[in-house]
């Protein structure tokens, strides 16, 4: 049986800024259906600028980006700050992307809890983001992006900022949340753990211009814990993506 196409491709995609800064150059990148893939660089290599092409918020300057079936299928995006409306609830947060498509609360009302109880929020409806930890909030912003059962959710570095423990305990949430739901993932992240504990798949940048270098199958066992974390699989797979990233980086001028 022949592979089927992959959900989006990235053919020949550069974009330059009116600054003349050119941000991606000849970037080839495919996102295959049902793949968690990890765009891994240093600050500056055009991840965030490639993210947001696929979501439709940039266009490219040259190259083109190409959907199976020929439309943008359903996208959530999740930024690196949860970027929450300060003055509405969780639950009137998550609500959003519904009520800007039109949607009354009453039919929303099952999509928003059922978001919020799979990022285990959902006896916090009533909170205002004041209320919460950094790494609550980050669970609002993943949940308003699953509100609308995206089949693709996008998410550029939303844990950088967070300590290391809440980081962790995001990190097994979002693959417990991955196994569920069953979405096609693309992450942006700096850090080779992170890449490696989360991805089925690495793409490595260079910079200026953006362009991927190097892809990395990461074969470990869909359902991870700190058993991946310790295994000889995981450490040699870091090896080679720091390995990747290393050659990456001498490749940018």
């Amino acid at each position: 049986m022949a592979a089927r196409a992959p959900l989006v491709a990235l053919k020949g995609v550069g974009k330059t800024f009116a600054t003349g800064v050119a941000a991606l150059a000849g970037l080839d990148l495919e996102v295959r259906e049902g793949e968690f893939l990890s765009l891994l660089g240093p600050s500056g290599c055009g991840k965030s600028t490639a993210l947001r092409m696929i979501a439709g918020l940039a266009a490219p300057s040259s190259g083109a980006l190409e959907w199976r079936g020929g439309a943008r299928p359903e996208v959530g995006f999740v930024f690196q700050e949860p970027t929450l409306m300060p003055w509405a609830s969780v639950w009137n947060n998550v609500f959003l992307p519904l009520r800007l498509r039109g949607v009354a609360r009453t039919a929303a009302a099952p999509a928003v809890d059922k978001a919020l109880a799979l990022v285990g929020l959902a006896g916090f409806a009533r909170a205002f983001p004041r209320e919460l930890s950094g790494g609550m909030k980050m669970r609002v912003s993943i949940a308003r992006a699953l509100a609308l059962r995206p089949a693709l959710l996008l998410m550029d570095e939303p844990f950088a900022a967070l300590d290391e423990i809440t980081r962790l305990k995001l990190n097994n949430d979002l693959l417990a949340l991955k196994a569920e739901l069953g979405t096609t993932v693309v992450f942006v992240t700096h850090s080779v753990f992170e890449s490696v504990y989360l991805s089925t798949r690495i793409a490595v940048f260079a910079a200026r211009p953006g362009r991927v270098t190097a892809t990395i199958d990461v074969d470990g066992p869909a359902a991870r814990g700190d058993e991946f974390r310790l295994s000889p699989q995981y450490a040699e797979c870091c090896r080679r993506a720091s390995a990747a990233l290393d050659a990456a980086m001498e490749a940018s001028p």
